[in-house]
C-alpha cells in the first residue's frame, strides 16, 4: 500500500512552487499578448507611430503649426500696422527697423507678410471646408445610392474636371466679383470634385461589407448608416485630401490676387504683393522675392505633410 506524500515534504513544496510559477508565467504572457493586441488594433496609434518615423513629415507639421500660430497672433507679432503708409520710407532696403524692407507706400513688408499669412491660411482652410462638405455628401450619394444619382453626380464631376481649374476660377470670380468672401466661395465650389471622386470609391468599397449589409437588414436608415458607419471609415481620406487641397487653394488665391480678382488692396496678400512689386523687380528685388518665398515654404510644407499623412493613414501604403 502506497503512502500519500505529506504536504510538508520538500518535493511536494517544490512541485507546488513550480506549478504556481508556471501559472503566473502563463498569465503574464496572456496579459502581454492582450496588451500587444490592443496596441496593434488601434488604427490611429499605429498611424501615429508610422508618421513619427517620417522626420520630414514631422518637420513639416512643425512648420504648419508655426504658420498657424503666426496667423492667429499676427497683431502681436507684426512690428507695424500693415496698412500704415509712410511715404518718406518708400522702397527702403532691409534694415534693423524694417527687416524685410518697405514697399512703394512705405509700409513694412514683414508686417504685411505676417498678415498675408492669415489671409492665405484662411482662404486655404475655409475653402477646403466648403469643398469637403460638398465633396463628401456628393461622393457618398454617388457611391451609396448608385444608379441615376451616381450617373448624374459623376457627369457633374467630369464637367468640372474638364475645365482648367484656374481658368474656371477666373470666370467665377469675374461673375461674383473680387473679395475675400467670394474667394472662399469660388474656391470651395470648384475644389470639391477630387474629394467626391475619392469618397465615392471608398463608399462603393465599404457598402458591400457585412456590417453595412446587416445595418440595412436590421432596418437602419441611410442617413444613420452614412454618419455612424461610412463617415468614420472615410476620415483618413478626408484628412489627406484636405491637407493636400489647402496648398492648391493658397496658390489659387495668390494667382487670383496677382490678377486683381482676389484680395483687394489695402488688405495684405502674398499674391497682391507680388503683383505690386512687378514695377520694382529690378531695383527692389527683395520686394517680390520675400512674398514668393513665403508662398513656396507654405505650399511645400502642406504638400510634404499631406504625403506623410497619406503614407501613415493609408493601409496600402504601409510597409
Amino acid at each position: 500500500m502506497m503512502l500519500k506524500p505529506s504536504k510538508s515534504d520538500p518535493k511536494v513544496e517544490r512541485a507546488e512552487r513550480i506549478a504556481a510559477d508556471a501559472v503566473a508565467a502563463q498569465e503574464s504572457e496572456r496579459a502581454k499578448a492582450a496588451s500587444g493586441k490592443r496596441k496593434a488594433s488601434s488604427y490611429w496609434a499605429v498611424s501615429w507611430n508610422i508618421f513619427k518615423r517620417n522626420k520630414l513629415g514631422v518637420f513639416c507639421l512643425g512648420v504648419v503649426i508655426a504658420l498657424v500660430l503666426v496667423a492667429i497672433f499676427a497683431p502681436l507679432l507684426a512690428p507695424y500696422d500693415p496698412d500704415a503708409q509712410t511715404l518718406t520710407n518708400m522702397l527702403q532696403p532691409p534694415s534693423v527697423a524694417h527687416p524685410f524692407g518697405t514697399d512703394e507706400y512705405g509700409r513694412d513688408i514683414l508686417s504685411r507678410i505676417i498678415y498675408g499669412c492669415r489671409v492665405s491660411l484662411s482662404v486655404g482652410i475655409v475653402s477646403q471646408v466648403i469643398a469637403l462638405a460638398i465633396g463628401f455628401f456628393a461622393g457618398v450619394a454617388a457611391g451609396y445610392f448608385g444608379g441615376k444619382i451616381d450617373a448624374v453626380i459623376s457627369f457633374v464631376i467630369q464637367v468640372f474636371s474638364s475645365f482648367p481649374f484656374l481658368l474656371f476660377a477666373i470666370v467665377v470670380m469675374f461673375v461674383l466679383g473680387p473679395g475675400l468672401v467670394n474667394l472662399y466661395v469660388a474656391l470651395g465650389l470648384l475644389g470639391w470634385t477630387s474629394t467626391a471622386r475619392l469618397i465615392r470609391g471608398d463608399v462603393m468599397r465599404l457598402k458591400g461589407s457585412e456590417y453595412i449589409q446587416s445595418c440595412k437588414i436590421s432596418g437602419g436608415k441611410s442617413f444613420r448608416i452614412i454618419i455612424k458607419h461610412l463617415l468614420p471609415n472615410c476620415v483618413s481620406t478626408l484628412i489627406v485630401v484636405t491637407t493636400l487641397g489647402i496648398p492648391n487653394a493658397i496658390l489659387s488665391e495668390a494667382s487670383l490676387s496677382f490678377l486683381g480678382l482676389g484680395v483687394q488692396p489695402p488688405t495684405a496678400s502674398w499674391g497682391s504683393m507680388i503683383s505690386a512689386s512687378q514695377a520694382y523687380i529690378q531695383t527692389s528685388t527683395y520686394y517680390s522675392v520675400i512674398p514668393g518665398l513665403a508662398i513656396i515654404i507654405t505650399v511645400m510644407a502642406f504638400n510634404l505633410l499631406g504625403d506623410a499623412l497619406r503614407d501613415a493613414l493609408d493601409p496600402k501604403m504601409r510597409s
